[in-house]
């Protein structure tokens, strides 16, 4: 049974990082780029639009699983047929840990600002926002979930050797 829950914890910290990785890649090489090339109206309804809807139960419960499971298959790797997997695990934590940082401390401020935002002169909105900033710790937040996924995707390997 604990095996069933150190391989569970550590195929489900996989399959959510490997999401979220998706999710900061994709905003890094499309969707910030496309809305880079739309008038002022245009980018703080789109941003505005796809921030409110970015927050529900599918999307919370991988950006936290990810970090959740993580920790969790960490945790339960401590025996000494699992050890080797606990340089990889341990890496993959710290990197996503870095991400929740950067998420909750740069771009949900930038994202909250910009959805509160009423000044009607939306080219002032957009400068306030800083999309530079934005997209510059986006990018940082793929690199580190990226790395963190290929820290799980060899940690699940080597478990598979210790099976």
């Amino acid at each position: 049974m604990f095996e069933f829950f150190r391989g569970g914890s550590l195929i489900l910290a996989v399959i959510t990082t490997g999401l979220m990785a998706g999710v900061f890649q994709l905003y890094s090489h499309t969707i910030m780029p496309g809305l880079a090339k739309t008038d002022d109206r245009t980018f703080v309804a789109a941003f505005q639009a796809m921030d409110r809807n970015i927050i529900n139960p599918l999307f919370l419960s991988t950006f936290l699983g990810a970090f959740i499971f993580s920790g969790l298959a960490t945790a339960l790797s401590f025996g000494s047929a699992t050890r080797s997997l606990l340089p990889w695990l341990a890496v993959a934590l710290a990197l996503y840990l870095i991400v929740m940082i950067i998420t909750f401390r740069v771009n949900v401020p930038l994202n909250d600002a910009l959805k509160a935002a009423t000044d009607p002169d939306l080219g002032a909105v957009r400068e306030r926002f800083n999309e530079a900033l934005w997209v510059r710790w986006n990018h940082v937040r793929s690199w580190l979930s990226t790395g963190a996924f290929a820290c799980l995707t060899w940690a699940l390997v080597l478990y598979g050797k210790t099976l």
